[in-house]
């Protein structure tokens, strides 16, 4: 026999207590108190933020509930290892028989005796740390399952409603599979102790001899009854959660999983319910084999029943008759995709498209044809830059947004920028602590142009813009706050606030005219960030920013408050973390305050049927690729609702959420758990409504799913034959690896709409594995919420489908770039454009569903390569069937298509010959640092070629592009007039022409 604890060490008396270093204490105590600062700095900070947006529930009731959750999954977890470590070394044996494995083991006690009492706390807490971790990330899960609202639908197979799915599904799925980490974890503390200690023995018994101790058996027998009636509910919960399933042709239970996977799932629940009471009767009478028989059982039960009695039914059974036998599924899924995701009242028509141009197509369009944008808000912003960015010290976005304003009581579609902080464009010289965060605090102003009309030479028509603003905007909300102190591309920190009667030091622009040097300055005066004037609070802020200066600045005064999570999109997902937002954020001047608008979702991934979507997938296009930005959105969802339009003061930084649907069951959820956090949609101004647009995100969403659930019979879903794809941008390159085409805003007619609205658009293509890009389908989205506080516009929302005939071939996105770029009269009049010092920028393609077809429309830009560098517009492009126009203006270029009178007059009617559009305000320039209204490194209104190199080469080189910008113009004015034998003779001098600027060229580089 020998002993199953290591004997005790004999006793000599108490070991002398090791003298502590008083240097030790000291440095283990400054660190100590270092690290509380340090975490103080950055909990109480939090604190302070929320507390002065007035979101402070928002952090409390996160942050309590992710402690409940650690502190119940910490104590669950570490309590369950170490009462099943202890109570397995309490009923240790005190002899244990003699065998060479019991003598192995002899040895391992002795070396783990010393450490006995140390593993049987730490492993506990460790684990139980990282339980508590991973309990308290399901915070949003918990408090949804605990405030859950009713659907009022429900699903096709359990007749259960949808908020169980929702809500309480995903917490029970959680907590079962919790339960069951905690029983395997201290099941196996509790199999180690009593192996080690003697209370289980693997190695030969004697005959009859049990291997087990009677508290053994116990122990480890109720473990596994209480782990398998907890896989028994994990069973019964797989029998809902199959109604989530991704399949390979759709998502939700199929026939083969309602008709076998299902019933074997409530089978296996059953059986394992059984094997749990084997090993309750285990746990009393002692025999191991009942329970063993009842695992191989449940083992085997799992494979035939659960495995390969669904594939049996699958193969023999569903598909030789999948058509037939999965049309009730399909349907499901069908029909609950276009609910979850909001498509399901969309209006499909018929297009009977033309492309044939006729003249005078148009008339019934003219509204439409006046308002198609010409500018191009991807391309624009260096032009802005330009001609309205003023100072370096600001900027404005590489990606402008598109919006509306009401111009002499006109609706008119505007190109709008903010004129950003911008740090960077300072010289170094310029760069220290007190400028970067104290004097350059803040943009100014935003720059507004209109979308359909160019202004002098191809530039912007700016109606709005200069510094101090000036123009249509600050008339009509006469004078509206400028200073923009919470913009997306400012992320540093600024101090602002002065006690009253200092002198200001918070920059706005430099004038000739000002009395404090030649400078603007202001001093902040609203409530836009913690207060920073006390000891405390400047000795976190310096802790946290790691800038001692907070601590010695005498600009850091006790009416001082710091501005930080300056970004409107992280302010707003800091205050409202249960929602995903709509990556694009776009500005409005609104009630006399600049507001950024940001539209935010509710999204689940448990609605039965519905298709689960991957977002980052589905928001992704030029835009997107272009902005290099990651796309922060959730995985895969499968319900989408915009169900709130927040906003941020660019002055303030004051954060807004607005229900936007009210009646969405996980917003009404979110409000329970955050009341007063959401205002109601009555408080949205009349002004703030008129701004508010349908958003990019969902509408890419949604025309992603109708490329394939515009078909809503199951049979032809089957098929596929009639899915679609959304087309590769046809102005990004190749077609297999472009990415897509994003949606654009336009005012247009759809067939059928009584007036013009503000709508969201775009086109689909074929699907398959095919190279045709004909057009099969446009989609529009009326995106104007109205001009009525607090009432969205009756057709907002409206989704209206155009189906093409399959019989007839109207070019594509693709179709209509090749026929653009393979025209010899186009190719050669854009050649002429690039030679020397210039290059051809295409603009945004257009679609557009007027004169009974479609219409393509795409500005051309003329850029310089060197020097500064901005796009004019210079050209338009337009496409109606086959037939191309191509012209200075797009009134002429539709003019040209549609048989020398469109019908219409577009915006930009009468510009090439007056080039009088408004004026723009242009603000204060300063020769050589800001830009003039004219600057004097653009691209000339004629093509110049190598202009400034000098020399005879230069001279006819010059000459040969002058003749052929004459025979150019000639051959536009015959082909308006219709004399094609003039046409043919200007063609033909523009052939010599452009040899002639060839040669030029080449001698001039030679003799360069």
């Amino acid at each position: 026999m020998s002993f199953a604890a290591a004997p005790r060490r004999p006793s000599g008396g108490a070991p002398r207590a090791r003298r502590r270093s008083p240097l030790g204490v000291a440095i283990v105590a400054v660190a100590a108190v270092i690290a509380a600062l340090l975490l103080l700095a950055q909990f109480w900070t939090e604190v302070m933020w929320f507390g002065q947006l007035g979101f402070s529930r928002v952090i409390w009731t996160e942050w309590g509930m992710r402690a409940a959750l650690f502190a119940g999954g910490f104590l669950l977890m570490a309590g369950a290892v170490f009462w099943s470590f202890t109570a397995a070394y309490r009923s240790r044996p005190i002899y244990a028989p003699s065998t060479p494995e019991q003598a192995t083991l002899d040895q391992y006690r002795e070396a783990v005796e010393p450490l006995r009492r140390v593993v049987m706390i730490a492993a506990p807490v460790l684990v139980g740390f990282f339980a508590g971790v991973a309990a308290s990330a399901q915070w949003r899960t918990v408090l949804l399952a605990f405030n859950s609202e009713p659907f009022g639908e429900t699903d096709p197979e359990f007749g259960m409603d949808l908020g169980f799915f929702v809500f309480l599904l995903p917490a029970l799925r959680f907590t079962v599979g919790f339960l069951i980490s905690v029983v395997v974890i201290a099941g196996i503390a509790g199999l180690i102790t009593h192996y080690l200690y003697g209370g289980l023995r693997v190695g030969p018994a004697a005959a009859g001899g049990p291997r087990t101790t009677t508290a053994a058996r116990v122990h480890l027998a109720v473990i596994g009854a209480v782990g398998l009636l907890l896989i028994a509910g994990n069973y019964w919960l797989d029998r809902y959660s199959i109604l989530t399933n991704a399949g390979d042709r759709f998502d939700g239970a199929s026939y083969a999983d309602v008709h076998a996977v299902i019933p074997a799932k409530g089978i296996l629940t059953v059986v394992a319910i059984f094997v749990a009471a084997l090993f309750i009767v285990t746990a009393f009478r002692g025999d191991w084999r009942l329970p063993a028989i009842g695992v191989g059982l449940m083992v085997v039960s799992a494979i035939a029943i659960g495995g390969i009695y669904p594939a049996v039914v699958q193969r023999f059974q569903v598909n030789p008759n999948a058509q037939e036998l999965e049309a009730e599924y399909i349907q499901r899924n069908i029909d609950a995709t276009l609910t979850a995701f909001d498509i399901d009242d969309i209006e499909k028509e018929q297009y009977d498209a033309t492309t044939e141009a006729e003249e005078g197509a148009l008339r019934a369009d003219a509204d439409t044809a006046a308002s198609i944008r010409l500018l191009d808000p991807q391309i624009v912003s260096p032009s802005f830059r330009q001609l309205q960015q003023n100072k370096q010290y600001y900027n404005f976005d590489d990606s402008l947004s598109v919006d509306r304003y009401e111009i002499d009581g006109e609706s008119r579609d505007t190109v709008i920028a903010v004129r950003e902080l911008n740090l960077d464009g300072l010289g170094q010289d310029q760069r220290n602590w007190v400028n970067d965060h104290t004097v350059y605090t803040h943009g100014y102003g935003v720059v507004a142009a209109y979308g359909n009309q160019p202004g002098p030479d191809g530039r912007p028509a700016f109606f709005e813009g200069g510094i101090p603003s000036q123009g249509a905007i600050t008339d009509m909300e006469g004078e509206y706050e400028p200073r923009i102190y919470f913009s997306p591309s400012t992320q540093t920190y600024s101090v602002v606030g002065a006690p009253e009667g200092t002198k200001p030091w918070e920059l706005d622009y430099q004038a000739d005219d000002a009395d404090d040097g030649g400078q603007v300055n202001t001093t902040f005066t609203g409530d836009a960030g913690p207060e920073v004037g006390s000891f405390g609070s400047k000795l976190l802020y310096a802790l946290k920013f790691g800038e001692e200066q907070l601590l010695f600045s005498d600009r850091v005064t006790g009416e001082s408050q710091i501005l930080y999570d300056r970004d409107p999109q992280q302010r707003v997902s800091k205050v409202a973390p249960w929602l995903t937002l709509d990556n694009r954020v776009y500005p409005a001047v609104v009630d006399g305050r600049v507001k950024w608008i940001i539209d935010a979702y509710t999204t689940s991934d448990a609605v039965p049927y519905s298709t689960s979507t991957p977002l980052d997938e589905a928001v992704a296009d030029t835009l997107t690729t272009a902005s290099g930005a990651p796309v922060e959105l959730p995985e895969e969802v499968n319900y989408i609702r915009n169900s709130v339009k927040a906003t941020v003061d660019a002055y303030d930084g004051s954060v807004d959420l607005y229900a936007w649907d009210a009646e969405d069951p996980i917003l009404k959820a979110w409000t329970n758990v955050f009341p007063g956090s959401i205002k109601p949609l009555s408080d949205i101004s009349a002004d703030l409504m008129s701004h508010v647009r349908y958003p990019e995100d969902l509408f890419k969403v949604q025309r992603t799913l109708l490329s394939q659930y515009h078909v809503t019979d199951s049979a032809e879903f089957f098929s596929g034959q009639d899915f679609w794809n959304n087309p590769a941008d046809p102005v990004s390159g190749d077609a297999a690896t472009a990415p897509l085409q994003p949606p654009y805003y336009l005012t247009l007619k759809m067939p059928g709409q009584e007036k013009s609205s503000f709508s969201l658009t775009s086109t689909f293509i074929p699907g398959g594995n095919t190279d045709r890009e004909v057009l099969t389908g446009f989609l529009a989205v009326d995106a104007d919420a109205g001009t009525e506080k607090g009432k969205k516009a009756e057709d907002y929302g409206k989704l209206r489908l155009l189906e093409l005939p399959r019989d007839t071939t109207v070019p594509g996105p693709g179709q209509v770039q090749n026929n653009f770029d393979s025209n010899p009269t186009i190719s050669e009049q854009l050649n002429i454009l690039q030679i020397g010092a210039s290059t051809v920028r295409r603009g945004n393609q257009l679609t557009l569903p007027v004169g009974g077809g479609l219409l393509y429309v795409q500005p051309v830009y003329i850029q310089s390569t060197g020097g500064t560098q901005f796009p004019l517009l210079r050209k338009v492009l337009v496409a109606f069937g086959d037939d191309i126009g191509f012209a200075d203006t797009l009134d002429e270029a539709l003019d040209q298509v549609f048989g020398g009178d469109s019908g219409a007059q577009a915006g930009d009617a009468g510009t090439a010959e007056d080039e009088a559009p408004i004026t723009p305000p242009t603000g204060e320039g300063e020769p050589g640092t800001d830009p003039t209204p004219e600057p004097s490194g653009e691209p000339s209104a004629e093509p110049t070629g190598g202009a400034g190199t000098g020399g005879a080469g230069s001279t006819d080189l010059d000459a040969a592009l002058q003749e052929a910008a004459d025979a150019m113009a000639d051959a536009n004015a015959a082909q308006r007039d219709g004399d094609w034998t003039a046409y043919g003779e200007a063609q033909e001098r523009l052939q010599q022409a452009l040899e002639d600027a060839i040669a030029a060229e080449e001698a001039q580089s030679s003799a360069g």
